[in-house]
């Protein structure tokens, strides 16, 4: 949700935040803007569009700068306009924000300084942010306390960037929303996300709620709102800057597709052992679940869906587990001493899930934040962290991070198992992880085999598309739906396969594709329920690993290498992607950049 990109001491500005832009534009693609100063003026440029937009005349006519500010947007308050793209600036024109995340109290303080001579010239909350700081400015406060001020008096989320003319340095503030900062020998970066200045630095502070920064090209200085200095812990991220380009694909959702092999071998990689058997997870040593009975997941889209996915196996162990989208959690937790709230998000940064999570803690509930970022808030607030290991993914629909993170979750549940009193010990642990350690390579055969291509000009223009599936196929069709209805914008819905008959079998027509998922062991529930489908003029597509299976009622298959049934849904899934990524590119669609939707959703 919006992505801010802040820099200080380079030697083009303008070049640099640019690039930056490029990079988060993932994260909000309404509008975007920039503004650079050299100490003697600042010029702010910006506009309705996407960032590539931000070339020639528009950025030619900048001054030649070492400071500067850039942001790329995703709308909530107000359409995506010229005047409510950002930075914004004060009256006197001396002052540029940029912000990411939501001022709940913007109406009363925007009031406030209308009532003080004040004139807004957009429909945003981030416009009150340069008229406060100007305010204080005029009463006589120095620029370091006019900014505390400013932030003093404001409610809600905010990762904010700020210029004043005349100074080379930036000042920034988080509360509630991501900002990290990157640090060089002669510069420094501020940022949403990493990705926007990895091909510069990879050493990074990830800041705080309540931090407040100020940073030169020499000096970088973190305090709280009361001005006293504060300690935050320098990292190194392992992520290599090619991972976040597109390396010759027209697409991130198609490279991110085919890098899963790669990415799903990094999450296991150490923390299986196939011939002991065992899982071995270093964050969790012996007796880490201990008295363990109850489990709750929380998360939000795709991470929902992975969280169901962990949740069936989590209730085959034995434990009584919950899952709820992160945005309807009740901090209802009868039994808080033994119970394990899970927190699945991508980013650790998902406004709702954080809310859900803090609600956890606050019950005496243990949580744990199982998510693809370090450093991130989700991996910092809760009592424990794992990591999916996928690396960076750019692509507003997620795809690698969907299979990393059902992998981590099965292996979170194995590992539970092994402390947990009222759990069930799983009979073929033998079996399920040599089928997860060749995992990798089966989902390159997918990739390499798939008629996806084909099957999605075969399908194009249908008035619907329906997914169904069992046990946990069930929450990969839900899956799969969701990611065709994101990409592609067409109707698309997913059901448990014997949900089907129990009303949505109406919305059934000649020619309806139903895509019917199969593990090859609990799939009485799909065929009825397909065959079914298909007498009412349904054409099946089924994702199978064996023909024989499904030849009798299936319009065309899309194979899969057989594995354990409880990872066939990873495979399935694979499938899913290209079929939606195919029928997109087919509709000429944006894949990565669909519309109205932001990759990591810092707002609630």
């Amino acid at each position: 949700m919006c992505g801010i990109i802040a820099c200080v001491g380079t030697d083009d500005a303008v070049d640099t935040v640019l690039t930056g832009l490029n990079n988060l534009e993932y994260r909000g693609y309404d509008s975007a803007g920039i503004a650079v100063q050299n100490g003697r003026e600042l010029v702010v440029r910006k506009q309705a569009g996407q960032v590539s937009e931000l070339t020639g005349s528009f950025v030619e006519s900048l001054p030649e700068s070492t400071t500067g500010i850039g942001h790329t947007r995703w709308s909530t308050h107000g359409p995506p306009t010229d005047d409510n793209a950002h930075p914004h600036t004060s009256r006197s024109g001396d002052v540029a924000v940029v912000h990411n995340g939501v001022i709940s109290n913007y109406g009363p303080l925007r009031e406030e300084l209308e009532e003080l001579g004040y004139e807004f010239t957009s429909d945003t909350d981030t416009e009150v942010i340069p008229h406060l700081v100007d305010r204080y400015l005029d009463e006589g406060l120095d620029a370091d306390v006019a900014f505390r001020r400013a932030i003093e008096r404001l409610e809600g989320s905010y990762a904010i960037a700020m210029m004043i003319e005349g100074e080379n340095l930036i000042r920034a503030a988080r509360q509630g929303s991501p900002l990290v900062v990157g640090l060089h020998d002669d510069a420094h970066y501020l940022a949403s996300d990493v990705p926007a200045f990895l091909e510069f630095t990879d050493r990074v502070i990830y800041l705080e709620d309540g931090d407040l920064v100020t940073v030169d090209a020499d000096s970088l200085s973190i305090t709280d709102l009361d001005g006293e200095p504060v300690e935050r812990e320098l990292d190194t991220v392992d992520w290599n800057p090619e991972e976040t380009g597109k390396g010759g694909y027209d697409h991130y959702m198609l490279k991110e597709i085919e890098s899963q092999p790669e990415a799903l071998a990094n999450t296991i990689r150490g923390r299986i052992d196939p011939e002991e058997p065992a899982v071995i997870l270093e964050e969790f040593p012996a007796g880490s679940f201990e008295g363990i009975t109850d489990v709750h997941l929380v998360a939000c889209g795709t991470s929902y869906h992975a969280a169901l996915y962990g949740a069936r196996l989590l209730d085959e162990a034995g434990l009584r587990v919950r899952t709820t989208r992160a945005s309807e959690y009740t901090s209802i937790v009868p039994d808080p001493e033994h119970t394990l709230v899970v927190a699945v998000t991508q980013s650790g940064e998902t406004a709702d899930t954080l809310g859900a999570l803090r609600a956890a803690r606050e019950t005496g509930a243990r949580t744990l934040a199982l998510t693809n970022v370090v450093g991130s808030t989700a991996a910092r607030e809760a009592d424990d962290a794992l990591y999916i290991r996928a690396g960076p993914e750019i692509g507003v629909a997620a795809t690698k991070t969907f299979s990393s993170q059902v992998a981590t979750l099965t292996l979170l549940v194995e590992r539970i198992r092994q402390d947990a009193e009222t759990a069930t010990e799983r009979e073929d642990l033998a079996a399920f992880l040599r089928a997860l350690d060749v995992l990798p390579d089966q989902i390159e055969e997918v990739i390499r085999i798939s008629r996806a291509q084909a099957l999605s000009s075969a399908y194009e223009g249908r008035e619907s598309y329906f997914f169904i599936g069992h046990r946990l196929l069930h929450p990969v069709a839900l899956e799969g739906a969701l990611k065709f209805k994101e990409i592609t914008y067409e109707h698309a819905e997913g059901f448990a396969s014997g949900e089907l008959k129990h009303g949505p079998l109406a919305l059934v027509t000649p020619g309806t594709p139903v895509f019917a998922l199969f593990d090859g062991v609990h799939d009485e529930k799909t065929r009825t329920n397909a065959t079914e489908a298909r007498a009412r003029g349904a054409e099946i597509i089924a994702i199978a690993a064996s023909e024989r299976d499904v030849d009798a009622f299936a319009d065309e298959l899309l194979m899969i290498p057989d594995t354990h049934p409880d990872l066939s849904g990873l495979l399935s899934n694979v499938q899913l992607q290209l079929v939606s990524y195919y029928t997109a590119r087919l509709l000429e669609r944006p894949i990565d950049k669909p519309r109205n939707l932001a990759k990591s959703v810092t707002v609630e």
